[in-house]
């Protein structure tokens, strides 16, 4: 047989790596290239195609591809990749490495609409023209929709029917399977009987399972596209390479947009403002396929906004209402593209309704049976007259494929077939007696509309597989009333669902009232809800996330709101903050919820290690996309830091910071990693356990992480106990660690014997940039031990030694290694004696480093002395910007000295003078120096002794003589 694809034969020989004289003998060769190459531009626009020329490589198949809808995945996932890896197009069959071979066995997934099957064809379209893949001799592409027509196949009869030029065992043959989701019958690798003779028939599906075992054509390269469900069928230990098509990014739909407005930019334009403004839609329009019945039905919508001859149109926000619009405009003709047709509005309902019962018969039981390809004698058995499929109504939801053995129907896309079956439940529940998803029609009774709105609302609940859950929500909204006024008049009368509504809501909500843990199926419920206009129950769980009120509110139902609103609210965008409002079990209930959550704080709910041991399974799953983790204030140990640790081990794709802090100050914000707009969210990790009772055995189990995860950005341990012993086995880790840039150890009880260990991790490692050790017991001999290191250290650029009873020989050691360090921009010595003879020492420093940007030297027991040292260096240096000398002893002489040191310094900004026992004269100094002084934009001569006679009259000279600089007196 030969394939359809493309309406083309199947195999094409890439005549650049075949012997001319073989051309020669083979005309049909070269016509077929000739056909390929005329029909390559047919329907691919270069800048549609564009995103498929990149596909992102992934390892395998999450829990929720493999479980979960294709439009719950996108919504979950928020339609951004889960890997920032990708291959190009051309490299998809290559080896990744010099020492890696070519993949035998590929897999490319992607949802309903995304580009699978166009994406086979632009590959095929760029072999056949030498663009791609030279060196791959012979090219099969199959559709699983035409193998559906065949019981029995062998594998030669298969090659040789496809392509009488490839050889048996032809070597450099490739064999694309397009769609298997679209296939009869499920494979089963676990009991297909083996067969290796290519000259055997078997069944279809067992020939497939035998070709990807590798039983037949062990030579040649097997191609599967797929939707992720499907795509689970095959053992990931047979697959060799997967991959995956993404979405839309931002650019991309505004092109989509604009190619299909070409005429009208002004309503691309209107169309995209109206897509962004609805998050959830916003989202599900990353799919080329929904982008496209969602952009015509909003364009449809604006059209007719200001008809005056209609009522006010509703504006489409929901699934359902979008649907509506779409099918508003199937059922009168009323396209965009061209002009209405002539025909009376009961003209056309009369001839569409029988029709559109007829194919929602046809989708609803196709839904129930997983089948979404039919053929002539599925279309007969449900009443579908074949003459009537050619109508504007059928072209625009039902698609037709010619092939040499049948023809096959399919609709233009799973969402359209899903809204189908619910208008066919919808109409059919209102007098049928038995249960409709019975297709034999033998079943205990059911009457009237709500028992089947019951039946089907449960049966949705009980899916595993989400298969129903769009359904539901269809069957939902064709209850709300904007959709009745869409619809009214063709599809459904007039308020008819006033009767049903409320009664429709309290079944739904019933579906929510179990204890157990929040599943898709509920977040689904609370969707439907949201399509049948009831919206009380979110608005009020949103107000409270949004006030921090939802302590005591987390009942089941308010637990499913806010799994819904994880997903769709502005509130959690950025954020999702369930500080002091969880409880063990209600955590628990939440929990497959929220590791979809970005940023999640959890601080202050009394969280023990048992809740650690909940979210460490949580953060070692593949769909785990937390990336910043707060957890401070909470009584976790070091059972639960293992937990945390362990799950560290396990995703060594965790990459986002680690951390103890509770609130983040301004700087940490400011540098947090985050991934910009467009990109992937790579599964990452910030915990903070400020305030926690972790240990060095809880330090030693993070450290064990440290040595094998070397994408943690920064790991904040602030306000525990992890003493010397812990920080020995941190940096121990650090060591050989080349990713972490951030480690908060303030106040952790480090003595003088930790310093060494910290030593011996800065000389060796190269990554790490920030080092907070304050309020810590290192003294001189461990501050010494850490400034012989800086010294040598060349990737440090922040550190912070606040208030570790450190004098002046670490003062010193420190100058020392300033002198040839290059990387660090702030040192933090405040509340440490380091005295005259150690501001001397960092003074004299400050002469020849050129890098050090911000100093702090509050409480530091500096003098005269000191300030005549610190000025001498600032008339020479040109780096330093910030300068604190709050609470030191300057007086009026070191005063007088900084004084003269500003007027000639042009790089410091910012200055600190609060409370040095300046008096009236030091502070004259300081205000007539700024006359000259055009850098600085700050400084603060608090608590001076001044008066506030003396304050009006400093602030008023240092307005006139420096009106940018902002004086606090």
């Amino acid at each position: 047989f030969r394939s359809s694809f493309c309406h083309l034969p199947l195999c094409f020989l890439l005549f650049l790596l075949t012997p001319v004289s073989f051309l020669c003998a083979e005309p049909m060769v070269q016509k077929h290239l000739e056909s390929l190459q005329s029909s390559c531009g047919n329907g691919l626009e270069t800048g549609a195609l564009q995103r498929l020329t990149n596909l992102l490589l992934v390892e395998g198949l999450t829990d929720i591809q493999q479980k979960e809808h294709d439009i719950l995945q996108v919504e979950t996932t928020k339609g951004l990749p889960s890997t920032s890896k990708s291959i190009p197009l051309e490299k998809l069959f290559l080896p990744l490495s010099k020492l890696s071979i070519p993949p035998r066995i590929s897999v490319t997934v992607g949802v309903a609409g995304i580009g699978k099957s166009t994406l086979v064809k632009l590959f095929v379209c760029s072999w056949a023209k030498g663009e791609i893949s030279r060196d791959i001799l012979f090219v099969l592409p199959l559709t699983f929709k035409e193998l559906n027509t065949h019981e029995k196949l062998s594998a030669e009869h298969l090659l040789s029917s496809a392509c009488p030029h490839v050889p048996a065992g032809a070597a450099r043959t490739l064999l694309i399977l397009d769609g298997l989701d679209e296939f009869k019958t499920p494979l089963d690798f676990s009991n297909a009987a083996v067969c290796t003779d290519p000259k055997k028939e078997i069944q279809v599906d067992n020939l497939i399972t035998n070709i990807i075992r590798g039983n037949l054509l062990q030579e040649a390269s097997v191609w599967v596209t797929a939707r992720p469900a499907a795509a689970g069928q095959i053992p990931s230990g047979l697959v060799d390479r997967m991959t995956e098509i993404r979405g839309f990014g931002a650019a991309e739909m505004k092109d989509f947009l604009d190619h299909m407005f070409l005429d009208n930019r002004d309503l691309s334009s209107q169309v995209l403002q109206h897509i962004r403004a609805n998050r959830s839609l916003h989202v599900l329009c990353t799919i080329p396929g929904f982008c496209r019945i969602a952009g015509s039905s909003i364009a449809y919508f604006l059209k007719h906004s200001n008809d005056q001859s209609q009522e006010a149109p509703v504006v489409p926000r929901t699934l359902s209402e979008i649907y509506s619009y779409y099918f508003k405009m199937a059922l009168s003709g009323d396209w965009l593209e061209k002009p209405r047709e002539a025909l009376r509005i009961e003209q056309a309902v009369n001839t569409s309704k029988k029709l559109v019962g007829s194919l929602g018969r046809l989708a609803f039981y196709g839904l129930l049976r997983r089948k979404h390809v039919f053929y002539e004698q599925d279309m007969k058995a449900h009443g579908i007259d074949l003459s009537l499929l050619h109508s504007c109504l059928c072209t625009r939801l039902l698609l037709k494929e010619d092939m040499p053995a049948s023809t096959a129907y399919y609709f233009s896309h799973l969402s359209i077939q899903e809204f189908l079956a619910a208008l066919y439940y919808y109409t059919a529940a209102k007098r049928a007696i038995f249960d409709l998803f019975v297709e034999s029609g033998v079943s205990w009774p059911k009457l009237g509309f709500l028992s089947h709105f019951r039946n089907a609302a449960q049966r949705a609940l009980q899916a595993e597989d989400g298969e129903l859950d769009v359904f539901m929500r269809f069957l939902s909204g064709l209850l709300s009333p904007p959709v009745n006024r869409l619809l009214s008049g063709w599809l459904l009368l007039q308020d008819e669902q006033e009767g049903w509504r409320s009664q429709a809501v309290d079944a739904l909500q019933g579906c929510l009232q179990a204890e157990h843990a929040v599943s898709w199926r509920a977040v689904n419920a609370m969707r439907c809800l949201q399509e049948l206009q009831h919206t009380d129950t979110a608005q009020a769980v949103e107000e409270a996330l949004r006030s921090g009120t939802l302590a005591g509110m987390l009942t089941p139902i308010n637990c499913s709101a806010l799994a819904y609103l994880l997903q769709v609210s502005d509130v959690c965008l950025e954020e999702v903050n369930l500080s002091s409002c969880l409880t063990y079990n209600v955590c628990k209930r939440l929990l497959s919820q929220l590791l979809f959550c970005h940023s999640l704080r959890l601080d202050n709910n009394q969280f023990k290690d048992d809740v650690m041991e909940l979210l460490g399974s949580v953060l070692s799953g593949k769909d785990c996309q937390i990336q910043r983790l707060s957890l401070a204030e909470n009584q976790i140990s070091n059972k639960g830091a293992k937990a945390l640790a362990r799950s560290l081990l396990v995703n060594r794709s965790l990459m986002t910071p680690l951390s103890s802090q509770g609130k983040q100050t301004p700087e940490q914000v400011a540098t947090a990693p985050g991934p910009a707009v467009g990109a992937s969210w790579p599964h990452s990790v910030s915990h903070s356990l400020q305030h926690n009772s972790i240990k060095e055995d809880g330090a030693a189990f993070l450290a064990e992480a440290l040595l094998t995860n070397h994408r943690l950005l920064t790991l904040h341990l602030q306000s525990n106990s992890i003493s010397s012993a812990g920080v020995t086995a941190l940096t121990t880790a650090l060591c050989s660690n080349r990713g972490l840039l951030s480690l908060n150890l303030r106040e952790n009880s480090i003595s003088r014997e930790g310093g060494p260990a910290i030593a011996r991790a800065l000389r060796s490692n190269s990554t790490l940039r920030k080092l907070d050790l304050a309020a810590n017991l290192l003294c001189d001999d461990g501050g010494q031990a850490i400034a012989s290191a800086i010294g040598e250290n060349r990737a440090l650029t922040s550190l912070h030694l606040q208030w570790n009873f450190i004098q002046a020989k670490t003062a010193t050691a420190l100058a020392q290694a300033l002198q040839s360090n290059s990387s660090l921009v702030s040192l933090d010595l405040q509340e440490n004696t380091i005295g005259d003879e150690g501001m001397a020492a960092l003074s004299a420093a400050l002469k020849v480093n050129t890098t050090l940007a911000d100093l702090h030297l509050q409480v530091a027991s500096v003098g005269a002395a000191g300030a005549q040292a610190l000025a001498e260096a600032l008339m020479v240096n040109k780096s330093l910007q910030v300068l604190d000398l709050r609470g030191n002893s300057l007086g009026p002489a070191g005063a007088k000295a900084v004084a003269n040191a500003l007027k000639v310094n042009r790089s410091l900004r910012w200055l600190n003078l609060q409370e040095n026992a300046l008096g009236m004269d030091g502070a004259i100094c300081i205000a007539t120096a700024l006359k000259g002084n055009h850098g600085l934009t700050y400084v603060n001569l608090q608590g001076n002794l001044i008066g506030h006679s003396g304050a009006r009259m400093i602030a008023d000279t240092i307005r006139s003589n420096a009106p940018d600089c902002v004086v606090d007196v």
